[in-house]
């Protein structure tokens, strides 16, 4: 596909085939009959999200390039990766459901003889180019192909951390189908997926694969690949439902009042999936803290008992300005403080939720001390809460 013209040549710049393709024809008219796409855009639930760094731009790139503050973004030694193997994966799990983070948001879900992967991302970097971009911070846990078979390929949204070019090439040659939101069935086309290996949902839509009910749920995010985002392409949570189990995966968000929503008409959910790393106060609309995320399993229903949080979105690739390890201790400290089960696998470590959950912090092996701003921020807003308190009880006196 041809990219823009060059201002001083005239001639037509490639477009790299890592942006995919634009929706158009039956797919775009789709698009804008969608209940969700208004004034040439798809539009956030709870009115727009900032998408961009709020703030000044010199603000964002002193607390980004601080040399201590990019220091403390990175492991300090080997992140200690499970070797997954083919007979782990064979095996089917005793429960019924098993689940294996491959790290970032990519997890593999054995659910009632079905298997489901999220958000597939095998390459070295995300980004569209292979030389530039945030590298991975440890390896793949095992081979693509060593996953075995996989019913079906779900993804949340197009970024490039969540759609991976060289991964969908490597799907697109299996019998996998593809469970994808509005629009983002033109980058797969685009990448060789059969069309008839699609299914291509707009939220509160839903398919059948096999014995499980897949359904796309709103998500707080926005979408794009290419250097001009038309923002035609949908993102999404997905409910995965089968006859004894169900699960939820987050995607990106932000915080939304519709976790509720989706608890209500979807759960009780036996593991949730929730993205609670790359958050940072310069973008606050579109990506979550721990502490959000941990509120967003309770309002999924996901905080039943049996119910079991998996943090993914961290860990693997250094996207926000906050410490490498901080998502972990962060999440482990709400789970805590809220009574909630959470499972801290290594990356491809797979494990049952009605089983016996992986807890060890095994992240402060290969991490730097922690200064814990997030302690120092609750005791600030629980003191503004004490002091709001005493105001009122002043006032009725």
């Amino acid at each position: 596909m041809a990219g823009p013209r060059s201002p001083r040549t005239g001639f037509r710049v490639p477009r790299p085939a890592a942006f995919g393709a634009d929706p158009g024809g039956e797919r775009m008219a789709r698009i804008r009959r969608s209940p969700h796409f208004r004034d040439g855009v798809f539009q956030n639930p709870g009115g727009a999200a900032r998408t961009r760094p709020s703030g000044s731009a010199r603000e964002f790139a002193k607390v980004y390039f601080d040399r201590a503050s990019r220091l403390g973004r990175a492991p300090l030694g080997t992140v200690p990766v499970h070797a997954t193997t083919l007979a782990d994966l064979t095996r089917p799990p005793a429960s019924g459901l098993r689940i294996t983070w491959a790290g970032h948001s990519s997890v593999l879900t054995e659910i009632d003889g079905q298997r489901v992967l999220f958000d597939p991302v095998w390459g070295e970097r995300c980004s569209p180019f292979p030389f530039a971009g945030p590298k991975r911070l440890h390896p793949v846990p095992l081979p693509l192909a060593s996953l075995g078979p996989v019913d079906v390929v779900v993804i949340s949204h197009d970024h490039y951390d969540h759609l991976d070019m060289p991964t969908i090439k490597a799907l697109a040659g299996t019998d996998t189908l593809f469970a994808v939101p509005l629009g983002v069935g033109a980058h797969l086309e685009h990448w060789g997926v059969s069309p008839a290996r699609l299914r291509e949902l707009d939220w509160h839509e839903s398919t059948r694969v096999g014995g499980l009910t897949l359904t796309a749920t709103p998500a707080r995010h926005f979408c794009g690949r290419g250097l001009r985002n038309t923002q035609h392409t949908l993102w999404a949570s997905w409910v995965v439902a089968g006859e004894r189990h169900r699960v939820y995966h987050s995607g990106d968000t932000g915080y939304f009042d519709g976790f509720r929503e989706i608890g209500a008409a979807h759960g009780p959910f036996d593991a949730t999936m929730i993205q609670l790393g790359a958050y940072s106060d310069f973008w606050p609309d579109i990506h979550m803290t721990p502490e959000e995320g941990v509120r967003a399993h309770l309002d999924l229903q996901g905080g039943r008992p049996g119910g079991v949080l998996l943090p993914i979105h961290w860990g693997t690739f250094n996207l926000a300005p906050h410490a490498w390890a901080e998502p972990a201790e962060w999440t482990k400290d709400s789970a805590v403080e809220a009574g909630q089960a959470v499972a801290f696998p290594r990356p491809g470590e797979p494990f049952e939720p009605a089983g016996r959950l992986p807890k060890e912090p095994w992240w402060r092996a290969v991490s730097q001390p922690l200064a814990h701003p997030w302690r120092r921020a609750r005791r600030a807003e629980g003191a503004a809460e004490a002091s709001r308190g005493d105001l009122d009880l002043a006032g009725e006196r």
